[in-house]
């Protein structure tokens, strides 16, 4: 080896000195002692016979394989629902999220399941590595409690900051796919699941950057079938014991967190007492039957943890569950779609069966993001080359607003606060005013072919109309997008602030700067957006 090579080599693997490395797999030597803590023993109980069953028996009763759904489509709901039903929990809790945000009101929700814990019930959490920095994050650190436990899927061996995209790019199939399942399972009786990850800007529109998302709340018969997902991923050998992590090993970093529980109630007691209050007007609401409760009938579904281990050619050709579900519903709709999609790409045979569909009589209502709004401009980019077609073959497209006041104006009948900026991220569909989808799976190939996902559908007419709504007020504070003479786009609408039309015939409330980097995301093959 000449002078260079082994100079280069040194370079490479310095930094690998005294860094710290975690197993990629349970098959891994390191983990041959590992003992769980939360097994299936703790499962072995009567989720009907739980109190947040009971409350409900009657309905619950009403039918074979018979569910609730309510809707959940603000942060502030969305939150305190889930620290309610931890309060209620008497048996387990399963939390599966792709990110999980290290900022206040995450310190806020593991408070509630710490607490929850320290009353008996079983709590696993499962979060992905890739969407979590697991180094740093917080709710690492309880996996010291007895009755928690804590794991990471799909990890990086290597946590130097300078070797990570060096690792991603050697193990680019598996490190590119992401666990992009969102899952919060209360004794086994209800869950939440929708677009929502764990952070403030997915709960609070007092945020700078706040996600305009949708959540659904599910009680019954379909929650066996997300436990059973859950269980899957949990027992998986890409799911990682949090015990190999240095910081979920911290017990000084465990007492400072601790503290931090004690220094938020302290800090302000009269926002303490008003949250605590909140919550238990959720927990009374619930006891009382004031829930919005849709009776119908569902189907769970979630893409295999082993998706992320396929090759970049077995993902390409992959047509899971989901997707054939899809397909499925397009094809026996008779009347109409409405999508509520953060991120939309139907890919070429997506387009032309939509724009069949639509031919035949099936019209279709698009919400998504505008290039202001979005996250995600690569996105956008390629939604475009979709757009003109959609429009030409008689689909109503709306793309979101950027300014936070013009989302929806109705909020628990009084003027809703928002925040400065906002990110639609549904990804909600309703056919034929009858049933209704909504997940984690967004309309485009990363959730296609590279991320598992996770989907309820729910057949309903009453849901699906509460559905529909939604989606209908959305389209009121979006630009309805047209073409004119000549086949160019043209966006219109009137914001809620001064209600005055307007037009524009380029992407609004956009720089030039802005739109120019879209152009060149343009270059960027689809099959990576």
């Amino acid at each position: 080896m000449s002078v260079f090579k082994k100079g280069f080599m040194f370079l490479i693997t310095l930094p690998l000195l005294g860094c710290t490395t975690v197993p990629t797999t349970t098959a891994d030597k390191r983990l041959d002692n590992y003992v769980p803590k939360i097994t299936t023993a703790d499962f072995d109980y009567d989720p009907m016979q739980t109190p947040i069953a009971q409350c409900y028996a009657d309905e619950l009763a009403a039918g074979d394989e018979i569910s609730g759904a309510t809707l959940i489509d603000d942060g502030l709901s969305a939150f305190v629902i889930r620290a309610a039903f931890a309060r209620m929990a008497t048996k387990t809790i399963d939390l599966q999220t792709y990110i999980y945000s290290n900022d206040f009101s995450s310190k806020v929700l593991i408070g509630e399941l710490k607490n929850a814990a320290d009353r008996g019930v079983k709590i696993r959490i499962l979060v992905d590595d890739y969407g979590t920095d697991s180094d740093i994050v917080d709710v690492m650190l309880l996996n010291q409690h007895p009755n928690i436990e804590v794991k990471v899927f799909n990890t990086v061996a290597n946590r130097s900051k300078l070797l990570y995209y060096p690792q991603f790019l050697m193990d680019f199939n598996r490190l590119n796919s992401r666990m992009h399942n969102k899952l919060f399972i209360v004794d086994n009786v209800a869950y939440i699941t929708g677009g929502r990850n764990v952070g403030s800007n997915y709960f609070y529109p007092e945020t700078s950057a706040n996600f305009s998302d949708t959540d659904v709340l599910f009680l019954g018969d379909m929650t066996r079938y997300a436990t059973a997902s859950f269980d899957k991923y949990w027992n998986h050998h890409l799911a990682i014991p949090a015990d190999v992590f240095p910081k979920a090993k911290s017990k000084k970093a465990m007492r400072k967190l601790e503290q931090k529980f004690v220094d938020i109630q302290e800090r302000s007691a009269a926002d303490a007492r008003m949250y605590n209050t909140v919550i238990q007007m959720a927990m009374r609401k619930y006891k009382q039957k004031n829930f919005d409760f849709s009776w119908g009938h569902g189907k769970f579904l979630a893409d295999p943890p082993s998706k992320v281990e396929m090759t970049m050619d077995e993902k390409q050709e992959y047509r899971g569950e989901i997707v054939r579900a899809l397909q499925h519903l397009w094809d026996e709709t008779d009347t109409s779609v409405y999508i509520s999609a953060a991120y939309f790409v139907p890919g070429q045979g997506g387009l032309e069966h939509m724009m069949r569909e639509e031919k035949s009589g099936v019209h279709m209502t698009i919400v998504t993001n505008s290039l202001a709004s979005t996250n995600a401009p690569t996105v956008y980019a390629k939604w475009e080359k979709y757009r003109k077609k959609l429009i030409q073959s008689g689909a109503d497209v709306y793309e979101f607003m950027l300014s936070a006041e013009n989302l929806r104006a109705k909020y628990h009948d009084r003027e809703r606060k928002h925040s400065n900026f906002s990110v639609l991220h549904s990804k909600t569909m309703v056919f034929d005013d009858r049933i209704s989808w909504i997940g984690s799976f967004n309309l485009d190939p990363r959730s296609a072919y590279f991320n598992t996902e996770n989907v309820a559908i729910f057949e309903s007419r009453e849901f699906a109309t509460k559905l529909r709504q939604m989606i209908l007020d959305d389209t009121k504070t979006s630009w309805h997008v047209t073409l004119d003479a000549h086949n160019n786009p043209v966006w219109s609408g009137a914001r809620t602030t001064d209600k005055t039309p307007r037009e524009y015939h380029h992407n609004p409330d956009t720089s030039i700067f802005r739109r120019g980097w879209k152009i060149m995301l343009r270059l960027i093959p689809e099959k990576f957006v």
